[in-house]
């Protein structure tokens, strides 16, 4: 599986009905034609994802977004909203849930009403965003429910022959997956689906208080399964000295902000007590601990605010016993 950084060979491929694996802010992702059924496929057998669950679509311009989305259709408020929001955060770490215009196929959307479209704020991939003239389908590159890769190197360790080409933008900035927000019809109002590299509170300054979505048996965005980003390792939340003890005689990795607990393996996401620098730091910190010689993971409580809302949401649905 060749990883390298030719835009051109990227751009071939996709031109040509497969898959790339492409680097953003966030994570990796796992890329093709948003208007092509059988590119949109590939995606789902090599990541062996459930066709319920939506992908979101990547764009290199407004003007690009309101092609896959039908924004005429909204409602004024939701669609001045969208704007201002677009206009504040992109490119950037926030994925809005747009109503879907005619040309994104229902495999995309699993069959939605709905599209969700972000601007990736990555360099590289936007230079592939502007060669191309379709827009990119692109969730996580990596197997259905383990942990995001932020490294090209990640996804081919995890997807093996899976994809002809890895576009290497070197590690991610963010290291957490998008902030997803969309417009709930019945309340007028928008909704966050999923916390993530944006905290919610930069998005609430510019449309004002958002709310939180419903749990829901078939998800309304990506990002909403209740079990995801899991190691194979079982994880565990809360007071890791009393978690410690509760699990003595095991052999015990333990993730954590700034404290080291002196586990058999360790994992400190910020001495300096820096969220960001948290979220970046945490999908490499639960690989290292899944291939570390450990029995199972212990993780703190992070801070319930800013990037500490996704921190904590990660590490949930990581501990979330999967069927």
């Amino acid at each position: 599986m060749p990883i390298g950084t030719d835009i051109s060979q990227a751009a071939a491929l996709l031109r040509n009905g497969r898959i790339v694996g492409i680097p953003t802010e966030t994570v990796y992702g796992l890329a093709a034609n948003a208007y092509d059924p059988g590119a949109v496929l590939q995606i789902f057998q090599a990541k062996q994802r459930p066709a319920f669950d939506p992908l979101i679509v990547h764009v290199h311009a407004i003007a690009q977004a309101e092609e896959v989305a039908s924004l005429e259709t909204a409602e004024a408020a939701m669609r001045e909203q969208a704007h201002a929001l677009m206009r504040n955060f992109w490119p950037g770490p926030l994925t809005l849930v747009l109503p879907k215009a005619a040309q994104v196929p229902d495999l995309v959307t699993s069959g939605l009403g709905t599209v969700a479209v972000r601007m990736p704020a990555h360099p590289l991939t936007l230079r592939l965003l502007r060669s191309l003239p379709f827009p990119l389908a692109a969730p996580s590159a990596n197997p259905f429910g383990y942990v995001s890769p932020t490294t090209a190197q990640h996804v081919a360790d995890q997807l093996g022959g899976k994809v002809p080409y890895i576009l290497d933008g070197g590690p991610c900035t963010v290291g957490l997956e998008s902030t997803i927000i969309g417009w709930e019809q019945q309340a007028g109002a928008w909704v966050l689906y999923r916390p993530g590299g944006l905290p919610v509170e930069a998005v609430e300054t510019v449309i004002g208080s958002v709310g939180r979505a419903q749990k829901a048996v078939v998800p309304a965005s990506p990002g909403m399964l209740e079990s995801h980003y899991a190691p194979l390792r079982p994880v565990f939340i809360g007071n890791v000295p009393l978690l410690m003890e509760a699990h003595s005689g095991k052999r015990i990795g333990v993730i954590s902000f700034r404290e080291n607990h002196h586990a058999q393996a360790n994992e400190v996401l910020s001495r300096q007590g820096d969220l960001a620098e948290a979220a970046r730091n945490l999908f490499a910190a639960l690989r290292r601990l899944d291939a570390a010689p450990v029995d199972l993971i212990l993780a703190e409580q992070f801070p319930g605010e800013g990037l500490g809302l996704a921190i904590n949401d990660r590490l949930r649905r990581a501990a979330a016993k999967r069927e």
